[in-house]
């Protein structure tokens, strides 16, 4: 039996009516850029994170990126970043010319920790942003206060967090802005690439609607010096399909999540992943941690069951951070994180005896 990671063809194949009248929408509009599905698809998903604005761009790096230079994060500036996390929460900072500062997870949860935040932080420190990695909301509350005593943005990297609460509250309204991506694989994915900001705070807003669109409000009329990242109308209108079902399939997801940690609770060796109360983990991606990751995942490799490693380099080690002159060593927590994680088959679409299969393939290997 073959089990993929993501089955991404049975997610269109249940929306296969809907996501072609979308289609068809978009091409007899004749309208593909900054149009009436992108309009529509900001105030639904707007209102999807209990928040006043949202502005669709091209990718969540992007979507990042300008957050950045809408608070004026620039050259001299410095940011503070998780160590564990995708590269792209690093390159938004370097783009905008600021330098990242790695602080270290909380191990337990695989987000930023409070407690070690405020030792990074400098005269420089222009902003926080935390990571809900893995689906997972970072502890908002402990990180906001922090930004508020000392003059600091928090900015949500909630690109794997749709549909996720902390406290009751939405991913994407925990901060002063949050940005997500829709990268095909996202539990709110598009048919191609595709970013979205989220705020309540109306200044910021209008900023990004202009940083977005060549710094022009106006046509032909800039008053910055900004980009070209718009989220198209072709995506906007097959997000705005998906998004009917966001709900339905996180809680899939979370059935999936809750037979894995009823099966898997006690094989020795195996870390499973521990959710912090009163938080709604979207389930975007089900870690687990073994001290023989790479055996057990050329294991369950063998037997027809995918896997993925999320990440198997830390961004701090990667030639492209060189110069910032770190080597092993410098963030123990996310290289043994880094060394020991890998990602199990988890989705709306992932069955029951599948999952069984999953776990019985890890159960020989222990």
């Amino acid at each position: 039996m073959s089990i993929p990671f993501l089955n991404l063809k049975a997610a269109h194949e249940e929306l296969k009516d809907e996501l072609n009248s979308a289609y068809q929408r978009v091409i007899e509009s004749g309208c593909f850029i900054l149009g009436q599905e992108l309009t529509a698809f900001e105030a639904e998903f707007a209102a999807a994170c209990e928040a006043k604005h949202c502005i669709g761009v091209a990718n969540g790096l992007d979507a990042l990126h300008l957050i950045l230079r809408a608070l004026d994060v620039g050259p001299g500036d410095e940011v503070i970043v998780p160590s564990n996390t995708f590269i792209a929460t690093w390159l938004a900072v370097s783009y905008a010319g600021a330098t990242p500062i790695p602080v270290e997870p909380d191990e337990a949860t695989y987000n930023l920790d409070p407690s070690r935040i405020e030792a990074a932080i400098t005269s420089r420190t222009k902003a926080i942003i935390a990571v809900h990695l893995y689906g997972q909301p970072a502890d908002m509350d402990a990180i906001n206060e922090i930004g508020t005593r000392h003059g600091i943005r928090v900015i949500e990297d909630a690109a794997q967090a749709h549909g996720a609460r902390y406290r009751g509250k939405r991913a994407g309204g925990l901060s002063d802005v949050a940005a997500f991506s829709f990268y095909p694989a996202k539990n709110l994915g598009a048919m191609g690439d595709g970013g979205a900001i989220i705020t309540s705070d109306d200044r910021i807003a209008e900023k990004l609607e202009i940083l977005r669109n060549y710094g022009s409000r106006v046509k032909y009329h800039h008053q910055s010096r900004g980009f070209n990242s718009r989220l198209d109308e072709l995506q906007a209108a097959f997000l705005r399909t998906k998004l009917a079902k966001l709900e339905e399939w996180n809680q899939r997801r979370k059935v999936v999540a809750k037979h894995y940690l009823q099966t898997l609770a006690d094989i020795p060796h195996l870390t499973l992943p521990s959710v912090r109360p009163n938080t709604g983990t979207a389930w975007h991606l089900f870690v687990i941690r073994h001290p023989d990751r790479d055996d057990l995942q050329r294991h369950l490799t063998d037997v027809g069951i995918g896997t993925l490693i999320h990440y198997p380099c830390p961004p701090h080690l990667q030639a492209a951070y060189a110069e910032a002159g770190y080597s092993r060593g410098s963030f123990p927590i996310a290289e043994r994180l880094a060394d020991e994680m890998l990602s199990l088959p988890i989705g709306p679409h992932l069955s029951e005896q599948e999952a069984n299969e999953v776990v019985s393939a890890i159960k020989t290997f222990a």
